[in-house]
């Protein structure tokens, strides 16, 4: 979820994410729809789940007590990404299959394992890692009709140059732009109308 100037921050409500004083959470609500909540459902389908510190710690104390809406969360294995955080943090031993690693030399080989679909949600300093580390395969973006100026970005720091595909597109009533990126090797230049 993201504004037309890349903001990623605080989109489920007020108090999701107020660091660095960002004044604008919840700012999808108004344009959530049928055609919006057919794509999200689709989305919620059982993954596993790669987090960054901040993320996993919100997840945490809101998802295990509200499994009902979203029921592969709890089912599905956790990674959270963090130096500091440790093993025995009551986060991770309370919310079941909950896993710390560290680097991204972890993340790779986490990559390279059989198994479910790994999902990144939020997490904008690890999704901005992953980018720089050419480890994203897909991007499922939903661009929301308005500017918000601050707050975190997507595409921040650290982007390195990659062509993407439009697999998957949809435009919802309220104007939100649904759409769906694989990965699609090197960036190709030329010269426009040679």
């Amino acid at each position: 979820m993201i504004t037309l100037d890349g903001v990623m921050q605080a989109p489920g409500g007020p108090k999701e994410d107020t660091s660095g004083g960002f004044k604008y959470g919840g700012w999808t609500a108004s344009y959530g729809d049928e055609v919006y909540s057919e794509v999200v459902q689709k989305e919620l389908q059982p993954a596993d789940y790669l987090l960054g510190r901040k993320t996993f710690e919100i997840w945490a104390d809101y998802w295990p007590e509200h499994g009902d809406f979203w029921p592969g969360i709890n089912e599905g294995t956790k990674y959270v990404f963090s130096k500091n955080m440790k093993k025995s943090d009551p986060r991770v031993t309370g919310w079941k299959k909950s896993i710390v690693i560290k680097n991204v030399a972890d993340i790779k080989k986490l990559k390279k394992t059989k198994g479910a679909d790994i999902q990144v949600w939020g997490s904008s300093k690890l999704v901005q890692l992953l980018l720089k580390n050419d480890l994203v395969d897909e991007l499922r973006l939903k661009i929301h009709p308005l500017t918000l100026g601050k707050g975190k970005k997507l595409f921040d720091k650290g982007t390195i140059p990659a062509a993407f595909t439009l697999t998957e597109s949809i435009i919802t009533p309220g104007g939100v732009i649904i759409a769906t990126y694989t990965r699609a090797g090197k960036v190709k230049t030329g010269t426009v109308g040679a």
